[in-house]
């Protein structure tokens, strides 16, 4: 029975970062939404590292901010240490990332919610879909209680039937200390979904006052930091630095003598772990010729005692993490305050999911996060945003948003995760994105504000600010391409200072800011722009120009990739009429059932012949409108 006072249009499962960001998007949207949690005293919780950001992941970030998501917004609020990746790469792959008080991240985050129109917050343990005719109409909670929606977002991390190792002890639960969704979870299989088992973990957090910090190099947070969000104007929390050092031979061989007793090698763990982020029992089995691995402690908070041991994650039982923590040079008399563990949980294939994250067996069913098979807090916010925005353009009948791998970093996680699906936590790397030195932090709102403008997210002076830096950089561009500098005295002992060759001949501001040795600034000096020009607008002037070859060659790949997207494969195209594909690739097409030969050019094992009978299969099938 529905005893419910209130239909919604959305409900989000789950407050992670990505249940919040699609439950704000979505509220933002004009959707009355309700957004529930297990624990509301836990949303946005940072259960592993206390940080957001970092390679490849700061693009996502700063995408989220750019169409109007509350990630950045909420770091910079709570940030205690600022770093910039790779500065001495190129711009394509600089990254933001940032320590944060995680306290603070998650009470600043539940207060954005609660003041935002339209959303709903609300503690309960989603348990079963209602569902009419393959079609979303509600949720059961734990009480019984019915809520009526037309669309439901799960988000729900690692909680769906989520089993917590520490040795050979192993406990219910999503996190260390909070409810597994052990129903919701069967719900989903019992409905056909194609589900798997995969494995995270985190490591101890151990007392400040018991480290001595002296035997670890220090790394403090830059002396300018540049905050995360576009529209943050000031830093205002204190920055706290983080300590590097390593574990050594002692650390390596008590893993060794106790490798029996972890969950992972113990036999206790089934779930796919990470490639990319492994335990401290997977270090030492898989590089046995490693003396050392990195340990880098970093403050979970501004007045918190615990200090996150990055580097030493494991699910050995809590007598030997005490022998392996105090192995470490500066750790000899650290307490642990928290032990790590191992979690492992159920996810959903995502080739189950179309390219909005809705659910191809259910009508208005979204999946956002860990539940699709990816990692990181920040991957997570950024499928938020997309079922987010998402779900409420389907409950008014809109048509749905995409962002291509051209387009954005999101583009090319959920084009990965719904044409190639997952076997193992998926992460985001810059190496994923073909068109990186397009789609870098620096530019995100100059390509995104527009998009999250019209969905109503971005405010308009946003958007005018956007348009003017763009304005703005288009004019000095031409300035830059057309003025001419002589070569006096006083330009040549400038230039001369600066390490590079003096002129002879007049030369152009572009060939001289094409040099290695000379930057925007030092073209000011030499020939300041008739009007002051946005810092904004410089930075794109020197990037643009400076590898002006890199982005016309990316522009012209991207027009190429853009020529097979634009190829449609009809909805009732029938692969197993195409005559030349081999059977396991009509399989492949028929289950991930992509939108464009270029999303199928993507696809696992297709090869360019493959791709040309398939092309020639969509063209006979248009001919005769019947079969291919």
């Amino acid at each position: 029975m529905n005893f419910n006072y209130k239909e919604y249009d959305v409900i989000v499962i789950g407050a992670g970062h990505a249940g919040c960001e699609a439950a704000i998007a979505s509220a933002r949207m004009g959707c009355n939404t309700l957004l529930l949690t297990i624990d509301m005293d836990k949303i946005a919780s940072m259960p592993c590292s206390p940080s957001i950001g970092g390679m490849a992941k700061g693009q996502l970030v700063k995408e989220i901010d750019a169409l109007g998501g509350q990630m950045a917004k909420i770091t910079d609020s709570s940030a205690i240490q600022y770093r910039t990746l790779n500065t001495r790469k190129g711009p394509a792959v600089h990254s933001t990332r940032t320590q944060n008080d995680k306290a603070l991240y998650s009470k600043n985050m539940k207060a954005a919610i609660e003041k935002t129109k339209n959303l709903d917050l609300k503690q309960a343990m989603a348990r079963d879909l209602v569902l009419e005719q393959n079609k979303v109409k509600g949720i059961v909670d734990h009480t019984g209680f019915e809520y009526s929606t037309q669309a439901i977002v799960i988000a729900t991390g690692t909680f769906l039937k989520g089993i917590v190792h520490i040795g050979a002890s192993k406990l219910e639960a999503g996190r260390a200390g909070e409810f597994s969704s052990i129903r919701l979870a069967k719900n989903l299989a019992a409905l056909g979904f194609n589900m798997g088992r995969m494995k995270t973990g985190t490591p101890p957090r151990l007392h400040a006052d018991t480290i001595d910090f002296s035997k670890f190099n220090i790394h403090n947070s830059e002396n300018r930091p540049k905050p995360f969000s576009f529209s943050t104007s000031q830093i205002s929390n204190p920055m706290l630095p983080s300590f590097m050092g390593g574990t050594n031979k002692k650390t390596h061989e008590i893993v060794r003598q106790n490798l029996k007793y972890s969950a992972l090698y113990g036999g206790h763990i089934k779930g796919r772990s990470a490639r990319y982020c492994p335990s401290f029992e997977d270090k030492i089995v898989k590089f046995p010729d490693r003396d050392s691995h990195h340990v880098i402690l970093e403050y979970e908070g501004i007045n918190s005692k615990e200090i996150y041991a990055s580097g030493l994650g494991n699910s050995l039982p809590l007598e030997i993490q005490y022998k392996v923590v105090r192995s470490v040079k500066g750790l000899e008399a650290a307490k642990i305050m928290r032990p790590a563990y191992a979690i492992e949980y159920d996810y959903v294939n995502p080739l189950e999911l179309s390219s909005s994250l809705e659910t191809k067996r259910i009508k208005g069913l979204f999946l956002a996060g860990q539940v699709n098979g990816t990692s990181g807090y920040e991957e997570a916010g950024a499928q938020g945003l997309w079922a987010g925005i998402n779900a409420a353009l389907a409950v008014q009948e809109k048509e749905p948003f995409m962002l291509d791998r051209s387009q954005a970093y999101m583009g090319v996680m959920v084009d990965d995760l719904v044409t190639r699906g997952t076997k193992e936590p998926y992460r985001m790397f810059t190496s994923r994105a073909e068109y990186r030195l397009l789609l870098r932090e620096d530019n995100a709102d100059l390509r995104l504000s527009r998009i999250g403008n019209e969905l109503g997210l971005v405010d308009d002076d946003t958007l005018r600010l956007c348009r003017e830096i763009q304005d703005q950089t288009r004019k000095e561009i031409q300035r830059v391409k057309k003025a001419v500098v002589k070569p006096t005295k006083k330009i040549n002992e400038f230039l001369q200072a600066k390490g590079t060759a003096q002129i002879t001949n007049g030369v152009k501001l572009e060939q001289l800011l094409k040099r290695a040795q000379l930057d925007y600034q030092s073209l000011k000096e030499i020939c300041p722009p008739p009007e002051p020009v946005l810092e904004r607008a410089e930075q794109q002037v020197e990037i643009e120009i400076k590898y002006e070859g890199y982005i016309q060659r990316q522009v012209n790949e991207i027009k190429k990739y853009q020529d097979l997207e634009k190829i449609n494969i009809p909805e009732n195209f029938n692969y197993s009429r195409v005559h030349g594909l081999s059977n396991e690739l009509k399989e492949k097409l028929a289950r991930i059932l992509p939108k464009s030969l270029g999303q199928a050019s993507r696809i696992e094992g297709m090869t360019p012949a493959a791709i040309s009978v398939l092309m020639v299969g969509i063209s006979a099938f248009r001919r005769n409108g019947r079969r291919a």
